[in-house]
């Protein structure tokens, strides 16, 4: 009776991160009709994609297994670039710290005591040759998370390849390159909407004729899920974002079907694991949709939503945090589960500093042991046909066409973030969940339920103080050791070019050549395009 008692008191009601009621059992009325299961579910491989992009998924390739990492010096991110791949790490994922994310060089003011804190120290070309060193271009993916500089680490990334006698033809990777979740949720920004949009458009025909293999942008649900939204929110507002990306490129004069297949995708995964599932599969069946019937897109490459996976930092806790491993294990497998292309999982430390190289370490086996001991990556879509899985993926669907509907309605992705709504829906979600939290309506174990205080205090990854000091003399270095003369010239080429309507990313590959450094091209573009400065909603 006393067990009976307790069951009862747990909840009246449960639902997802979305607000989605979840029902006491599921059954074929709850899920699709013979029908719609054949229009919505499809084959993997096939339009709509529910149920993946290709049709072996898993049993022709694993997923690429592609950590996050960065932190202090190029050198020291080398090394651990190094013990990841041979660790049996399948692609690098690259963190830049704060100064190189908004286009600082290591020695600018605005930098100090910020250079390598939260990703490695990227200044100039000789930086981006150390990083890379003994790396092969021609043989490892590269994604690197950057954003308004991102055209300036693509040109590096290409001159190092050159300097290893790796063609632009065989390089392969991803930059992040997505403007519009830094105004919405993360705040990496450096030019206002309209010249950002114009750098991700020349990146996109640039890399069309002749980065075929490097996909142009990563468009990140990531950051607004980790800003406080929730799975709906995610989808929708990602996407909306996606159709803005679109509507730019084909407004500057590309054809949708030279850039598309080029276009992929970043998301979350937080620990509702069904919800998580659900949430991949509706994306996919969405923007199948869009770009088919929408846009007209002709290649079937264009209609399919590739993405990366990375699991939940915002989830994570400092109290307990080798508890982090068995969250980290569920957002994984739910991403595997979900058809993932490639997956990052957070290490258990990471709410408490940057990981250390055995945490980063166990984060990977992670990965490893459900690849290789689960059996879930024997048969796509191993959950497609359960009825809680179809109806939760039908609710996020509808949910977030409703939310992409009302976007189109205001003018679209630009027009919603100037208006703050994206913003404001975003707030709103993160505070009635930390409310919830607060109350005691959601459990975080450790954190508002099973609490101790016999922690032994953990072992955490510490930044060298005099990094910072090292950097700026190599910084200096770069400078006295470069032509002058030419660096001038490459900025005043790149200075007309932005002024004008030429395609920019030549300008900066030649300007990288140089070893003009990040700052300095970011600086010439400042002038030109501006800085923008965020609305007070």
């Amino acid at each position: 009776m006393a067990g009976s008692k307790k069951s009862k008191e747990r909840k009246e009601q449960f639902t997802t991160s979305s607000g989605i009621t979840v029902k006491r059992v599921y059954d074929f009325s709850c899920a699709l009709t013979t029908k719609t299961f054949e229009q919505k579910l499809g084959e993997p491989g096939m339009y709509p994609f529910t149920r993946g992009v290709q049709s072996t998924l898993y049993r022709g390739r694993l997923w690429t297994m592609r950590q996050y990492a960065g932190f202090g010096d190029a050198k020291q991110t080398n090394a651990r670039f190094r013990y990841l791949l041979e660790q049996g790490q399948t692609g690098l994922s690259t963190a830049f710290d704060l100064p190189t994310q908004i286009g600082y060089d290591c020695d600018h003011p605005f930098a100090q005591g910020e250079v390598g804190k939260v990703g490695v120290s990227i200044s100039s070309l000789e930086d981006m040759e150390t990083l890379f060193d003994q790396i092969p271009l021609d043989r490892v993916s590269t994604s690197m998370t950057i954003n308004a500089p991102a055209s300036v680490l693509l040109a590096m990334y290409i001159v190092v390849g050159e300097k290893q006698g790796v063609s632009i033809e065989k390089l392969s990777g991803t930059i992040q390159n997505d403007i519009l979740k830094e105004y919405v949720a993360r705040g990496t920004y450096i030019y206002p909407p309209e010249p950002s949009m114009r750098l991700i458009t020349d990146i996109f025909a640039f890399c069309a004729n002749h980065a075929p293999n490097f996909n142009t942008i990563s468009i990140s649900g990531y950051h607004i899920r980790e800003a406080g939204s929730t799975a709906v929110q995610e989808v929708a507002f990602t996407l909306a974002n996606a159709r803005a990306y679109v509507d730019a490129a084909l407004a500057a004069g590309l054809a949708i079907d030279d850039f598309a297949p080029r276009l992929s995708f970043f998301f979350n995964a937080h620990n509702h694991f069904f919800e998580e599932i659900a949430k991949f599969r509706a994306a996919r069946r969405i923007w199948a949709s869009l770009m088919r019937d929408e846009y007209q897109a002709q290649n079937a490459k264009s209609w399919q939503l590739r993405f990366h996976t990375q699991t939940g930092g915002s989830t994570l806790t400092a109290q307990q945090p080798d508890n982090n491993i068995v969250r980290v294990t569920l957002q994984a497998l739910a991403a595997v589960l979900g058809g993932t292309q490639s997956l990052h999982t957070n290490s258990r430390d990471e709410a408490l500093a940057l990981p250390t190289e055995e945490s980063a370490r166990i984060a990977l086996r992670t990965q490893q042991i459900i690849a290789h001991e689960s059996g879930v990556a024997d048969t796509v879509d191993p959950l497609g046909g359960s009825y809680f899985i179809e109806a939760l993926t039908d609710d996020i669907e509808q949910q977030s066409l409703t939310y992409m509907k009302g976007i189109q309605e205001m003018g679209g992705a630009v027009r919603a973030i100037e208006q703050g709504y994206m913003q404001r829906e975003i707030q709103t979600a993160a505070y009635e969940t930390q409310l919830k939290i607060e109350h005691k309506e959601d459990i975080v174990v450790g954190v508002n339920a099973f609490t101790t205080t016999s922690d032994k205090e953990p072992i955490l990854h510490k930044i060298d103080p005099h990094l910072e000091i090292e950097a700026r003399d190599r910084i200096a270095q770069v400078r006295s050791k470069r032509d002058a003369d030419k660096v001038t010239q490459a900025l005043n080429k790149l200075r007309q070019a932005a002024i004008g309507q030429d395609n920019l990313m030549p300008y900066i590959i030649s300007a990288v050549r140089e070893y003009t450094t990040l700052g300095e091209i970011c600086n010439v573009l400042r002038e030109v395009f501006g800085e923008y400065t965020p609305q007070q909603f």
